[in-house]
Order: C-alpha cells, then sequence, then structure tokens
C-alpha cells in the first residue's frame, strides 16, 4: 500500500520577522508531506525571505498580488493539494509543528470514515485568559448548535481527510474560516477527535492580526451555519 501523504498549507502575511526562523521547522518534520505556501499579498520583505527558501527548500509557492485574508489564502491552497489528508498550519510559531507529527500518526492509524483530527490548546491545561474565555464561549455555542464535543474549535491545526472537501464547501475570506469548517464537518457527520497540543500565544507587537471583529464574525458565521 502508497504511504499517505499530508499537504500542509500555509498562508503568509508579512511575517518578515519570523518565517525564516519558523518554516524550517516545518520543512524538516520527518513524515511524507507536501508544503504549500500562500504569501498573501505581503507587503514587507516576507516575498524575498519565501524565495530565499525555496531555493533551498521543496514546497510550492503561490503569491497574491494583494491581501485577501486567510481564508481566501487556505482556498487557494486547497485548489493544489494532493495529499490524502491536509492541515493548515501558521508561520507564527503559536503552534509546535512537532504536534503536527502526532495529529499525523493519529490519521495514519485510523481506520473510521468521517473522522478529523483537532490539537486542542486547551485540553491540558486552559489558561485564564480572556483569550481563552472568548475560544471557549465560541467552541460552547458551536457544540450546542452542531451537536459537538469539542474543547477547541478556533485551534489553527485542523488535520482532515482531503474527500472531506467534497462535503464542505468553504467561502470564509478572513478568520471565519475556522469556525465555517467545524460547523460543516459536524453538519455532515464527521467525528472529530481532539489531541492535546503546545500553544505559546504571542501578542499584536509581534504581528498577531486576529481583532475582536473576528470573534463577531465567527458568532455571525456559525448561526449562518446553523440556519441556512
Amino acid at each position: 500500500m502508497a504511504e499517505k501523504l499530508l499537504s500542509i498549507i500555509i498562508p503568509i502575511y508579512n511575517e518578515e520577522k519570523i518565517v525564516a526562523e519558523s518554516l524550517p521547522a516545518i520543512f524538516n518534520l520527518a513524515i511524507n508531506k507536501e508544503v504549500i505556501i500562500v504569501n498573501d499579498g505581503s507587503t514587507d520583505q516576507t516575498a524575498a525571505i519565501l524565495n530565499d527558501l525555496n531555493a533551498q527548500y521543496n514546497f510550492k509557492l503561490i503569491n497574491h498580488p494583494t491581501n485577501q485574508g486567510k481564508g481566501a489564502a487556505v482556498g487557494r491552497g486547497l485548489e493544489e493539494i494532493r495529499g490524502d489528508y491536509f492541515i493548515i498550519c501558521d508561520a507564527d510559531l503559536e503552534y509546535s509543528p512537532d504536534d503536527i507529527t502526532r495529529l499525523w500518526q493519529a490519521a495514519q492509524d485510523n481506520k473510521k470514515d468521517k473522522l478529523a483530527f483537532y490539537g486542542s490548546r486547551f485540553l491540558l491545561h486552559p489558561p485564564k485568559t480572556a483569550h481563552y474565555f472568548i475560544n471557549k464561549f465560541l467552541t460552547v455555542l458551536t457544540n450546542l448548535l452542531f451537536g459537538g464535543k469539542l474543547t477547541d474549535m478556533e485551534t489553527c491545526f485542523k488535520l482532515l481527510p482531503r474527500a472531506a472537501l467534497t462535503e464542505i464547501k468553504l467561502s470564509g475570506r478572513r478568520f471565519e474560516i475556522e469556525p465555517e469548517i467545524t460547523a460543516q464537518l459536524l453538519k455532515h457527520g464527521y467525528q472529530i477527535q481532539e489531541l492535546p497540543i503546545s500553544y505559546k500565544r504571542r501578542g499584536y507587537r509581534e504581528g498577531k492580526k486576529i481583532k475582536a471583529r473576528d470573534g463577531l464574525l465567527a458568532i455571525k458565521t456559525l448561526l449562518k451555519e446553523k440556519l441556512f
């Protein structure tokens, strides 16, 4: 049987301070993978750094001429994947690339249909911060609306079978892609298995881009998915 392939999609926007440090850890993961990077219209030196990295590592680089949002960048990356599974990975070092390996191993061992794997930041040591309680509210709302049992709906580390793309239809352009993915998976009968992962939150001074309005957009997205 042929070895399964994991597609790793990395959307990037204005990350010149960190990509040269963060991306090699993903490139060097000892798993059967393809890496697809979507440079979402960066206006700093990110594009130049990515070109330098591309001369050293084997990955597919897609450049958006203008910034379109994380959801749009992910959607563009999904058009290129060849893997049996795929995962979205930010380039900001909040998440450890090593946890991709753990999620991938769980997927490799899986014998069930319609099963996705989420890395939960809150299973073991949930931080008592405003960020945590906002995520807790959104996760509880998701569970109530769609019958889930999740602890971290907003996690970036969502490892999905490629076959799910025949059922879920993503339209979000920004960060609303996270609740959109989860709502549609649960609506289509997927089970979601969570595994604990590490997490090191960065602040806005370090380049964090999600805003308060994205929380409101997440609520709107969840209600839209429930009603329509």
